[in-house]
């Protein structure tokens, strides 16, 4: 039996991984992938401004919040949600939330991960999901730990677009056509009815980085057409026998 081909995606907050890398999912799902998200928080404190408004408790903000979560991944074909419920703004992990991480890394054995910028003002909980996130891969690939498990290998950890790019000191390296798979991403985005401003913003993106996956595949003298795309950064050297 062949085995699947695993990926995994780790997210600060519940929807982060709708916007960011909604398509990425979706078409690596469609590929035969294992796809597991890994949403450290609901986004329950810092990104629920409706739901607060209209007088939500706190439990019925992460409630409304999971339900969002397990929407958008089931209209993207997540293979595996798992909610860690740790809370946000701040989002604070001990050593052994880390581990819980470490755990999970090494379970799914993924062919490659992703998470957010290395830096981001506008939201300190993305840029330290991106540093536990180094850390835990870094973990998982050392034989001391919890020795007899099967180690990490050496997953590339690509970090998605962040909100003000700009901002960010985020230089992608890597465009991904999402057109085939576009409407599993738009579903998954109106999943996130706290975050309807959210939607347009998020499909301008994609239009913009379409653009960009057409000019750095051949531009005006035959580059590939592409409606919407999504942009990723690695941090790791790629191996390749020929470019």
């Amino acid at each position: 039996m062949t085995t699947k081909p695993t990926a995994l995606i780790v997210s600060a907050h519940a929807a982060d991984f709708v916007w960011r890398c909604g398509g990425a999912i979706a078409l690596h799902a469609e590929l035969g992938y294992n796809v597991t998200v890994a949403c450290l928080s609901f986004g329950e404190r810092g990104e629920s401004a409706r739901l607060w408004k209209e007088g939500k408790s706190l439990q019925e903000v992460k409630d409304i919040r999971r339900k969002e979560a397990e929407n958008a991944a089931a209209a993207l074909g997540v293979h595996e949600l798992v909610c860690f419920d740790k809370g946000d703004y701040p989002l604070q992990l001990d050593q052994s939330d880390k581990y819980e991480l470490v755990d999970l890394i090494r379970k799914v054995q993924p062919k490659f991960m992703m998470s957010h910028s290395q830096y981001d003002p506008y939201n300190t909980d993305h840029m330290y999901m991106s540093q536990v996130t180094l850390e835990a891969r870094m973990i998982a690939q050392a034989w001391g730990h919890n020795p007899g498990e099967k180690v990490l290998g050496a997953p590339q950890l690509y970090l998605f677009e962040p909100h003000q790019t700009e901002q960010m000191g985020w230089k992608p390296d890597v465009f991904l056509d999402i057109t085939p798979v576009w409407e599993k991403k738009r579903k998954a985005m109106e999943s996130n009815e706290g975050q309807v401003h959210l939607w347009d913003y998020y499909t301008r993106v994609a239009q913009q980085r379409a653009n960009h996956f057409k000019r750095n595949s051949g531009g005006m003298s035959g580059g590939r057409d592409c409606k919407y795309a999504e942009g990723f950064q690695s941090i790791f050297p790629r191996t390749v026998d020929e470019l």
